[in-house]
């Protein structure tokens, strides 16, 4: 499967978004390495699959990261950590990222790209990936992360009880990652939306 790419609503559409998918990572470690190495070849938000629900729950922490960038908000490095740190319930950035950001058993991996210059297009992108991770590529789709995800983690991380509708004394809303997680299904053995 291809990259894919999004132009994110009330952002530029200069600053599109490459999102690739990927499913038995076999070099997590190498990966993890040349990002910490701070080589700007691999600069890409590596996030681990299995603690996303869903596209929409990747697609806000990206449109929360690069607002931030666009009014100097950053608090991470850089755009692509700050899309890791966007998905944290809380502000620690370190622990933001061994939480969400990629590790060295990852198999399950979600790739981010934004667009910080002309030069980065799907292609550019689609090209680098090709080359230097070794996984199987799948659609960047909400059935492919279902199957990805570890619910009993993303429970725990988000501090979620599986069944309860308040979230820290008040209802969960719909369309919220707690409300999401409540109203999850059994299919096939596994719990999806």
């Amino acid at each position: 499967m291809a990259v894919q790419t999004y132009h994110l609503e009330h952002l530029p559409v200069d600053r599109p978004v490459h999102i690739a998918l990927f499913r038995n990572v076999r070099n997590a470690g190498f990966l993890k390495e040349q990002l910490l190495s701070g080589n700007i070849d691999f600069e890409y938000a590596l996030i681990d699959a299995s603690m996303i629900v869903s596209t929409i729950h990747a697609l806000a922490a990206v449109f929360r990261a690069v607002n931030d960038m666009m009014f100097s908000r950053l608090r991470s490095r850089n755009v692509h950590s700050e899309v890791v740190f966007a998905l944290s319930p809380n502000n620690n950035i370190s622990e933001a990222l061994s939480r969400f950001g990629i590790g060295e058993h990852t198999t399950s991996l979600l790739v981010v790209k934004v667009s910080t210059v002309p030069e980065v297009s799907s292609r550019s992108v689609q090209q680098h990936l090709d080359k230097v991770l070794e996984g199987t590529p799948v659609d960047f789709s909400d059935e492919n992360l279902h199957s990805m995800t570890d619910l009993a983690r993303v429970r725990k991380v988000y501090k979620l009880q599986e069944g309860a509708r308040k979230v820290q004394g008040r209802s969960s809303k719909k369309g919220s990652l707690a409300s999401g997680l409540d109203e999850t299904k059994v299919l096939d053995g596994k719990e999806l939306e």
